[in-house]
């Protein structure tokens, strides 16, 4: 009769459960770091490989949001830019939002639309959720160029726009943006796992968390009744502190910008608690 250590000295890679519900496992997801680079490299590539245009699309969908909402917004309904070009300031907000919006939906469908691969293979299953995180991290400084050479245009024709220091805090920006799109994702696919009917509120609720959000108006232009209520929401420190980092309009609170980044913290343990428990039993309900 073989004993445990021999019967365990026969297998090169032993699989188990993790050790509790806020156990990461940052060792075991370095361990397969090449297959998150390989879903990235699926994201950024897959998505527009049978299309015309290509990854030109990453140029036309903020072109064509921004234009939109310069009609819609800045010349049919009149809503403020607080001074700044309408293109600059709708382009700043339609950047740093697309990358919270599609990291979050996109990372909401991680158990539902990866549920045969799960049921196939092993792998570290925040993986996937990570590689939206990064693929959409790629597209956000692709976009970022796009802004910034708009930016410069403006600038060089003599515009009321002004870029400051402020810009140095942009890895920090993004950092909690896609900390809060991955944790909202984490909380959502839990869910969706077993109430299905959720991914069509998903969809339904960032389009309103986006008008609940400074994205199309300025904040300052929000009576103060109702900014408390702004402010309460952790991405519009985020967004407002970009606008002025590099347009030189919006308003910058330190406080509220900590209060968004413990919120964002919070949440990231929230969401992992519930991902781990979520996952270690999804596949018989999926």
């Amino acid at each position: 009769m073989l004993n445990k250590t021999t019967k365990e000295s026969q297998w090169d890679f032993i699989i188990e459960p993790s050790g509790g519900p806020l156990s990461i496992g940052v060792r075991e997801i370095f361990r397969y770091r090449d297959l998150l680079f390989l879903f990235v490299k699926r994201d950024l590539i897959a998505v527009y490989k049978q299309t015309i245009l290509g990854p030109i699309w990453y140029f036309i969908q903020p072109i064509l949001t921004t234009i939109t909402f310069a009609v819609i917004f800045g010349n049919l309904a009149g809503i403020s830019t607080d001074g700044v070009p309408q293109i600059l300031f709708y382009l700043a907000g339609v950047t740093i939002w697309n990358y919270f919006n599609e990291t979050f939906t996109q990372t909401s469908k991680t158990f539902i639309d990866n549920a045969q691969i799960f049921g196939k293979v092993y792998f570290p299953r925040l993986v996937l959720p990570l590689s939206k995180v990064l693929s959409n991290l790629a597209k956000f400084f692709i976009q970022l160029g796009l802004f910034l050479v708009v930016l410069v245009i403006y600038v060089l024709l003599g515009k009321d726009v002004h870029p400051n220091y402020f810009m140095l805090f942009t890895p920090i920006l993004v950092l909690m943006m896609g900390g809060l799109g991955l944790g909202f994702g984490l909380i959502s696919s839990s869910l969706t796992v077993k109430y299905r009917d959720l991914t069509f509120l998903i969809t339904f609720g960032v389009q309103l968390l986006m008008y609940a959000t400074p994205v199309i108006y300025p904040l300052n232009s929000i009576s103060e009744n109702y900014q408390l209520l702004l402010w309460l929401n952790p991405l519009t420190s985020i967004i407002e502190f970009f606008k002025y980092a590099y347009l030189g309009s919006g308003l910058v609170s330190y406080f509220w910008l900590t209060y968004s980044l413990l919120f964002t913290i919070s949440l990231l343990i929230l969401g992992a608690m519930i991902f781990n428990k979520v996952e270690k039993s999804f596949i018989d309900t999926v």
